[in-house]
C-alpha cells in the first residue's frame, strides 16, 4: 500500500508545490504524531464543489479571448482541475453586479407579461453557455434573490434591507417560478433554490430582510404552493442562506410538521466565524435534512502579499471544518474577477481564486485557487466521508472514500512550521513532513 502525497504551501513569501510517494509499511506501536484513519466508519455522501456565475464574473469572463476563456474553463470545469460540479446564479442583481437590474418593474403587471431575462442574455447567458458546452452536460444550479423588484418592497429600493410587502408574496413567488421555468427552457438543470441571500442584512446593495416567521408564511403559504402549480416540486427549497451563527434558530423556528416536506435543507455563509457546531445541531434535529455552503469570499485585500497566505489558509480551514460538520456541497463565490476585485456596483470588492487584468490582458490564479483545488479535484462528487482523527489543531484533516474506493485525505498544516506526521490506516503507517502553512492531499489506493 502507498500514499500519494500533493502539497502546495506558502510562507514568508514564497510559495511552491511537490509531490511525493510514501510506502506504508507495518505499524510499529507509533503513539504521537498520528493522523488516524478509519474507513469502516462512512457518514455523508458529498455533491460536489462550486462557484458563482455573478454578472460581475460573466463581465469579466467576456472581456477576455478565445485562450484564455478555454483556460478559465479548464481551470475550473476539467476533471484534471478543479472538477467543478455545481454553480450559484443571482436572481436579478446582487452587489457583484456591473448595475442593478430586475426582470420587471411594473407593479401593475400582474401577468408577469413584461418579466423578461435580456440583461441575463448580455453575460450570464453566454458564460453558462460556454460552460455547459464545455463539460457536455446540464449545468446543475443553485438560484438565490437578493431582491423582490423595488415596488415589491415597503421601501421602494432594491438595495438598503426592506421587506417584501404582504401583498406581493404571491406575485414573488410567481416572479421566482417563472425566472426558474425561463432557465429550464435555456436547458439549464436549476437544481435548488434558495428563499433570500442573507435574510438577515442590511446593506448598502440589493438585499431584502426577512424574519423567520416571514420566511415561513411565504414557504407554506406562497413559494411552495406556487412551485407546485408550475409543476416545479423537484426544485430542492434551501433556508436562511447566511450567516452560521443563527442557522440553527432559524430552521427550527421554519420548519414544522407543515413545512418539513417543502424543505430540502439549509444554506449557510462563513463571514461570523466558524460555528461548525451549528451544523452539527441542525443535523442532530433535522437529520433527513441537507446543509450547503452556499457562499465563501476574502476581501480584495487579501491579495496583499502579506495576506495572501492567510486568506488561503482561512478558506481550507472553513471547507475542512462544513465537510466535518455535515456540509454535502460547497459553493464559492464569484468564478473570476478583475484585478480590482470587480465590479461591483457599490465598491464592495473582494477576491476570487482567477483574477482577470482587463488593462495587461492577464488571467492571474490566486495562491487561494491552488488550495481549493486540493479539495474539489480530489474529493468527488459521491464521495463519502469515514472516521479520522489528528493530535492537534495546529494540523486539520478530513477524510474521504470515492466512489473508485481510494481513500482521500486532505491535511492543513496552519502553523509556521514543519510538522511530522503518521498517517495510520487499517494496521498500516506512512511516515510524511508537512510543511509550515501548507494544504497536503493524499491519496490511499
Amino acid at each position: 500500500m502507498e500514499l500519494e502525497l500533493f502539497t502546495t504551501y506558502g510562507h514568508g513569501g514564497f510559495k511552491g508545490s511537490f509531490h511525493q510517494n510514501v510506502a506504508f509499511r507495518p505499524d510499529p506501536g507509533i503513539e504521537f504524531d498520528s493522523v488516524d484513519l478509519y474507513p469502516d466508519l462512512e457518514y455523508g455522501t458529498f455533491e460536489g464543489f462550486g462557484g458563482a456565475a455573478t454578472d460581475a464574473a460573466a463581465y469579466v469572463y467576456s472581456l477576455m479571448s478565445g485562450q484564455q476563456k478555454q483556460q478559465f474553463l479548464e481551470m475550473y470545469f476539467s476533471p484534471e482541475r478543479m472538477n467543478y460540479q455545481v454553480l450559484r446564479v443571482p436572481v436579478d442583481s446582487c452587489d457583484f453586479s456591473v448595475e442593478q437590474y430586475e426582470a420587471m418593474s411594473d407593479p401593475d403587471d400582474k401577468e408577469l407579461l413584461s418579466f423578461n431575462l435580456e440583461r441575463e442574455g448580455r453575460y450570464i447567458f453566454p458564460l453558462l453557455d460556454d460552460i455547459q458546452a464545455y463539460v457536455g452536460r446540464p449545468l446543475k444550479l443553485l438560484l438565490s434573490p437578493w431582491s423582490p423588484p423595488a415596488f415589491m418592497k415597503d421601501n421602494g429600493r432594491r438595495v438598503r434591507g426592506g421587506h417584501l410587502r404582504p401583498e406581493y408574496r404571491d406575485m414573488w413567488a410567481e416572479y421566482l417560478c417563472r425566472y426558474i421555468q425561463e432557465f429550464q427552457k435555456r436547458g439549464y438543470d436549476v437544481e435548488r433554490l434558495t428563499l433570500q441571500n442573507e435574510a438577515h442584512a442590511v446593506t448598502p446593495w440589493d438585499s431584502c430582510v426577512y424574519t423567520a416567521a416571514e420566511q415561513k408564511v411565504f414557504l407554506r403559504d406562497h413559494m411552495y404552493p406556487a412551485m407546485v402549480r408550475h409543476g416545479l416540486e423537484n426544485v430542492e427549497i434551501f433556508l436562511w442562506d447566511h450567516n452560521k451563527e443563527r442557522l440553527y434558530e432559524w430552521t427550527s423556528e421554519v420548519i414544522d410538521d407543515e413545512t418539513d416536506a417543502m424543505v430540502a435543507g439549509a444554506a449557510f455563509h462563513w463571514y461570523t466565524g466558524d460555528h461548525f457546531e451549528a451544523l452539527d445541531l441542525v443535523r442532530e434535529r433535522f437529520p433527513d435534512k441537507k446543509l450547503i455552503a452556499s457562499e465563501s469570499c476574502v476581501g480584495i485585500d487579501s491579495g496583499d502579499p502579506e495576506k495572501i497566505v492567510s486568506a488561503a489558509l482561512s478558506l481550507a480551514h472553513e471547507i475542512i471544518g462544513d465537510l466535518n460538520h455535515g456540509a454535502t456541497a460547497f459553493y464559492d463565490w464569484n468564478l473570476l474577477l478583475d484585478q480590482n476585485g470587480g465590479p461591483n456596483h457599490v465598491a464592495n470588492y473582494c477576491l476570487a481564486p482567477v483574477l482577470f487584468d482587463t488593462e495587461k490582458k492577464l488571467l492571474m490564479p490566486q495562491l487561494l485557487q491552488e488550495y481549493y483545488e486540493h479539495f474539489s479535484h480530489y474529493i468527488l462528487p459521491g464521495s463519502v466521508r469515514i472516521g479520522a482523527s489528528g493530535f492537534t489543531d495546529g494540523l486539520e484533516l478530513t477524510a474521504w472514500k470515492c466512489p473508485d474506493g481510494r481513500i482521500v485525505a486532505v491535511m492543513l498544516n496552519r502553523t509556521d512550521r514543519m510538522t511530522p506526521v503518521c498517517v495510520r490506516i487499517n494496521g498500516q503507517t506512512a511516515e510524511l513532513l508537512l510543511p509550515a502553512q501548507s494544504v497536503s492531499t493524499g491519496i490511499i489506493a
